[in-house]
């Protein structure tokens, strides 16, 4: 069975959109400044670094006193702006405006700002984290240096948030932190896609060991996923969760990187706290992981959930 690790990784490496001008990273120096991320008191050396924003952005005048509570996509570990390019030109075809913000965040507490602020209730932005080779600690913190900045830029106190792969547990390690933080922006709705929430297939979750009792409950967990099971309580009641997750239905009972029990585990932490959580399960090829965030069924579902489309259609 350990053979297919190998094969799938290939697989997803050969659906990789890149950019073939685009660098490739420095691996020595990704692990270091993500180790500095991961840990709350190594931090302070990343500050040390001059601070730069570079922002091409256009903001869009307000004509009425509309709340805005604009919708921002996530990536995860790996990924890139490919990741959530097509479920982001699917949503603003919903719109009337078409435009939508890219943001660029890294652990240096730098931003590269493009594209448009729209001035309806959900604009849309695009969140890319330049470190892109690191764990769910350092991503938490990019998420939270983020959404600190476009709190204080853009003057809105609440957001939608689709978030894909490792990009789903550190935004509910993200959330559990700040929740009561006026600094920050508060989650509303969240959609989960293909998130490992209690380990990687072959990182800490082999397929088929680990299941879920009759309660929900896995029987293995990780120090991530207990950390987030002790803190449950400070995940807001009022946001909505929807999980979306994979099974490409070979003998791994997963979507070839996550495992169904990873995925689905996350119900146990927060079903019982949130006023909403429905979990969806996407079978066959394009349930694999790295197709999930293109799945057009799936990002369909996504925008009925956050109200782009209306329920009947």
């Amino acid at each position: 069975m350990f053979f297919r690790q190998k094969k799938y990784a290939e697989e997803a490496e050969k659906n990789r959109k890149t950019n073939p001008n685009e660098a490739k990273p420095n691996v020595v120096f990704l692990t270091i400044i993500g180790l500095l991320g991961t840990f709350t008191p190594t931090r302070w050396l990343l500050r040390l670094h001059p601070r730069k924003i570079h922002d091409t952005s256009i903001t869009e005048p307000l004509t009425s006193s509309i709340k805005q509570t604009p919708i921002i996509y996530m990536h995860g570990f790996r990924g890139g702006d490919y990741t959530t390019q097509l479920m982001v030109q699917e949503t603003t075809k919903l719109k009337p405006n078409h435009a939508y913000l890219k943001v660029k965040v890294d652990l240096f507490n730098n931003f590269e700002i493009s594209g448009t602020w729209t001035n309806d209730s959900h604009p849309i932005v695009q969140l890319v984290f330049k470190q892109n080779i690191v764990g769910v600690y350092a991503i938490s913190y990019m998420q939270r240096l983020a959404l600190a900045f476009l709190k204080k830029k853009y003057h809105f106190d609440h957001y939608d948030a689709i978030a894909h792969s490792l990009g789903a547990p550190s935004l509910v390690k993200t959330e559990m932190r700040v929740h009561k933080h006026k600094r920050y922006p508060h989650l509303d709705k969240f959609v989960s896609i293909a998130g490992p929430f209690d380990g990687v297939m072959y990182l800490g979750d082999i397929p088929n060991i680990n299941h879920l009792t009759p309660n929900g409950r896995p029987l293995f967990m990780t120090w991530s996923y207990a950390g987030m099971l002790l803190q449950r309580k400070r995940f807001d009641p009022q946001i909505k969760v929807l999980n979306i997750y994979g099974n490409v239905l070979d003998e791994t009972n997963s979507d070839k990187f996550i495992s169904v029990t990873s995925a689905k585990s996350i119900r146990y932490i927060l079903a019982p706290v949130v006023s909403f959580f429905e979990e969806i399960e996407m079978r066959g090829e394009m349930a694999e992981h790295s197709n999930m965030h293109d799945n057009t069924l799936v990002i369909k579902i996504i925008n009925k959930f956050l109200g782009l489309i209306p329920e009947n259609k």
